[in-house]
């Protein structure tokens, strides 16, 4: 099943971040830590992890930073999910031999198909869905103070 850990939510809070409040510039990991409150240590190795898969691209240089690699309509949940579990990597029970016929017969099965509904569900909802929300919930994003209009 699906397990909310910090590493998970931190990723999901630095994409939605990145897309509610990206003007021209990249966004800065500093500035994300600076909104969202997430420590530093777990921001990077999960940005990094990101950028590989392709979710996010990253900027070099003194104004570099991060930003999405794709329309954020064309990123889901169910993406940064399995990015995140493939970074922690941990032992899947389910997978396991050991345990009884009901457990590997009836059991496993249902909280397998549970988590394939969950995952499908995820992978439903969008960046985009994500900063409409936060926009009808009155959420100030940084966006419009990073607009650029100079000739």
């Amino acid at each position: 099943m699906v397990r909310l850990t910090k590493k998970l939510l931190f990723a999901i809070e630095a994409v939605l971040d990145i897309a509610y409040n990206a003007g021209t510039l990249p966004v800065q990991s500093g500035e994300i830590t600076r909104r969202q409150g997430i420590p530093r240590r777990y921001l990077e190795q999960v940005l990094q992890q990101l950028v590989r898969a392709g979710i996010l691209g990253g900027v070099r240089g003194p104004r570099g930073g991060y930003r999405l690699a794709r329309e954020r309509r064309r990123i889901s949940l169910g993406e940064i999910v399995r990015v995140v579990r493939a970074l922690d990597g941990g032992e899947d029970p389910l997978a396991e031999s050991g345990g009884a016929e009901l457990g590997h017969r009836v059991v496993r099965p249902l909280w397998q198909e549970l988590n394939a509904e969950v995952i499908s569900r995820l992978d439903g909802i969008t960046i985009e869905d994500l900063c409409l929300r936060a926009h009808k919930m009155g959420v100030p994003g940084e966006y419009g103070a990073r607009l650029d209009f100079s000739i």
